[in-house]
C-alpha cells in the first residue's frame, strides 16, 4: 500500500516532481526529499496535501505554502489546490524515552563559559519563543547558585506536591522549575557534588513535566558538577552556547564547547548576546563589546551561528518586571531577534534528531 492515493486523471509523480523545486530554507534539500509532503490526495482535478515541518517555527512558511499552491495549480488538469501547513516536532532517531522524563521529546542545555553573558535571559526568551508558536515547553533552572528564572518569568507561586510528584508552576504555557522556589530569600546554596547531582535527578524525575516538545535547561556558568551530572543523567539533544562578542568571553565559551564535546553532547550552535547597542532615542548603533566575534568563532569551530541579540534597555526592564521581551509581537525588532534564535535552535534540533546515531549518556 503506497503512501499516497492515486487518481486515474492526475499522476502523483507529476505533483511530487514540481514540489521538488521547493527547498526547505533550513536544509540543503527540497521538501519532498525531506519527507515533508504528507497526505497527498488527487480526485477529479482537486489536489490536496499537507507540508509537515519537524519544528514549530519554520521560516518562510507562507512563501512555501504559496509556492506549492502555484506550482501544483499550473499542472494540466488541476482545477483546485489545497495546501495545509502543520508541524510534528521531531525526536532523536532511534532513541528510547528516558525513564526520568519519558514524555519529553527534546532537551536543550543553554550554557556559557562564564557568568554575566545573559544566559538566563536567553533561556527564558528562547522558551517563550518556542512556546509562542505552539510547542509544549518546560524551563528548568539548573543554576542553583543564582536561580533567576522565577524573576525573569514573573512566576513566584511555588510548586505544589500532588500524589508524590512535584507539580511545576505554569506561566504563559511554560512549565517551570527552579531552586529559587525552595530557598529562603538571600540564602546561598553551598553544596558539594553529590547534593548537586541529587538536585538534578529530582528536578528531572520527581517533577511532573507532562508532555513536552522541548525542555530548556538553564545551566550555571562554567564547566562544573551540574553540567557533568546533567550529561551523565540524561542524553541531551544538544547545547546552545551563549557568548558576548569580546575575545575574553569567546575564549571562555570555548571551554564549555570542549566540555560538551567530551561528554558526547551535540553543539547546536553559538548565540551572540549583547551583540550591539541601538539607542532608543537617536537610533545610533554602538558595538560596545565589539561585534561579530561569536559569528567568527562559530565559523572557525564549524558550528552554526544561531543569531545576534542586542544589548537593550527594553530587555533589561522587561526581565526585571517578569515580562520576557519575546512576549511582544513579531513586529518588535528585539522580539524578532529571539524568534530568529528559536527558529535556528529548533532547526538544529531537527538536524540532530535526523542523525541515526543516538546521543550517548556517559555513566559514572
Amino acid at each position: 500500500m503506497g503512501l499516497f492515493k492515486k487518481d486515474t486523471v492526475l499522476d502523483e509523480d507529476q505533483v511530487l516532481e514540481v514540489l521538488r523545486e521547493i527547498r526547505d530554507p533550513g536544509w540543503d534539500e527540497d521538501i519532498v526529499t525531506r519527507g515533508l509532503v504528507k497526505d497527498l490526495k488527487l480526485a477529479e482535478g482537486n489536489v490536496s496535501l499537507a507540508i509537515e515541518f519537524d519544528t514549530p517555527l519554520f521560516p518562510g512558511k507562507l512563501q512555501i505554502q504559496h509556492q506549492a499552491e502555484d506550482k501544483v495549480r499550473q499542472l494540466p488538469g488541476v482545477t483546485r489546490v489545497s495546501v495545509s501547513m502543520r508541524s510534528n516536532i521531531s525526536t532523536r532517531a532511534g532513541s528510547e524515552p528516558h525513564a526520568l522524563i519519558p514524555r519529553t521529546r527534546n532537551t536543550i542545555a543553554v550554557a556559557s563559559g562564564k557568568g554575566g553573558v545573559g544566559k538566563s535571559t536567553v533561556s527564558a526568551n528562547l522558551a517563550i519563543s518556542l512556546g509562542k508558536y505552539g510547542a509544549r515547553v518546560g524551563l528548568m533552572d539548573a543554576d542553583v547558585y543564582g536561580p533567576s528564572v522565577p524573576i525573569l518569568m514573573g512566576a513566584f507561586e511555588p510548586p505544589i506536591m500532588d500524589r508524590g510528584r512535584i507539580q511545576p508552576p505554569e506561566v504563559r504555557g511554560i512549565k517551570l522549575m527552579s531552586m529559587g522556589y525552595f530557598l529562603p530569600k538571600d540564602e546561598a546554596v553551598i553544596w558539594r557534588g553529590p547534593m548537586l547531582h541529587k538536585m538534578v535527578q529530582q528536578f528531572l524525575g520527581d517533577v511532573d513535566w507532562g508532555e513536552l516538545d522541548y525542555l530548556v535547561i538553564d545551566l550555571p556558568p562554567g564547566t562544573g558538577d551540574i553540567q557533568l551530572s546533567l550529561c551523565q543523567t540524561i542524553p541531551l539533544t544538544g547545547a546552545v552556547i551563549v557568548s558576548t562578542p569580546q575575545g575574553l568571553a569567546l575564549e571562555v565559551a570555548s571551554k564549555a564547547i570542549a566540555m560538551f564535546k567530551k561528554l558526547n553532547t551535540p553543539i547546536l550552535g553559538i548565540a551572540e548576546n549583547m551583540s550591539y547597542y541601538a539607542c532608543s532615542h537617536c537610533g545610533e548603533r554602538d558595538d560596545i563589546f565589539g561585534h561579530g566575534g561569536a559569528r567568527r568563532a562559530s565559523q572557525k569551530a564549524g558550528y552554526p551561528f544561531l543569531g545576534e541579540i542586542p544589548l537593550s534597555t527594553t530587555i533589561r526592564a522587561r526581565s526585571d518586571d517578569g515580562q520576557p521581551v519575546a512576549l511582544e509581537d513579531g513586529n518588535s525588532p528585539i522580539s524578532r531577534a529571539f524568534t530568529e534564535l528559536a527558529e535556528a535552535v529548533a532547526s538544529q534540533v531537527s538536524k540532530v534528531n535526523a542523525q541515526t546515531t543516538p546521543a550517548i549518556s556517559i555513566e559514572e
